[in-house]
């Protein structure tokens, strides 16, 4: 009997496999009130998604007064902090990364994140959970540019000397529109999981009310990649 894997998994963080969306925007709220410099869900909710970069151009526009590495380092290290706290797994998240683990099926995490605030999550996780990691720092271009995925897909290939064409075997998981963007411009079917935004229909993204009861075998519906039972 036969059961149809994904060639692989790449994992948004942030809003898919974490809840860490109200920590942002608390973070936002606390580092924009010290220049009394009001801030609302609706904004944040603006930026969900967005490239670090691209957030810190804005709350610059808006009047804070710092360099951009020190504003999102800032925001970074309140959010960590929280999250180290405690970690707000989305339903259905970490029981469908084990289940993935368990079967042989490399994953990747590809997030907007910085690599301090990725760490907090890869310290609660088993090591090598994922295969690869590609965090804000590491890419030119931040979603919804296709970049991060792109390199997420070439490391992936090269780790596990695949062709560039398993990319059309592979499943992408996100919240938010831009990382929907992102994935679909790479090449990836997407599953988006909706969180703090909704998502738009779009050509090749599967929208998922939730994860929670979701298997590896339905991710790898999608792709449709047959594969021997252990």
């Amino acid at each position: 009997m036969n059961q149809e894997l994904p060639r692989a998994v790449l994992w948004d963080m942030d809003g898919t496999l974490v809840d860490t969306e109200p920590y942002w925007f608390l973070a936002q709220r606390e580092l924009l009130g010290r220049y009394s410099i009001a801030w609302t869900q609706e904004q944040a909710h603006a930026l969900v998604g967005s490239a670090l970069p691209d957030s810190a151009a804005f709350f610059q526009q808006l009047g804070v007064p710092l360099p951009a590495d020190e504003l999102i380092g800032t925001l970074i290290g309140k959010v960590a902090a929280r999250t180290r706290a405690e970690i707000p797994w989305r339903p259905g998240a970490r029981r469908l990364l084990q289940e993935l683990d368990s079967l042989g099926v490399p994953c990747a995490l590809v997030t907007m994140s910085r690599g301090p605030l990725a760490k907090v999550l890869l310290d609660a996780l088993p090591p090598d959970t994922f295969d690869v990691v590609v965090t804000g720092e590491m890419v030119r271009r931040g979603k919804p540019d296709p970049e991060p995925y792109l390199l997420a897909v070439q490391q992936l290939c090269r780790r596990h000397e695949l062709p560039q064409e398993a990319a059309r075997a592979m499943v992408a998981v996100e919240d938010s529109p831009p990382g929907v963007r992102s994935a679909l411009a790479a090449g990836l079917c997407t599953v988006g999981v909706p969180n703090m935004v909704p998502l738009e229909a779009l050509p090749g993204l599967v929208r998922w009310d939730s994860l929670a009861g979701r298997s590896a075998a339905q991710l790898g519906a999608l792709v449709g990649r047959p594969v021997p039972a252990g």
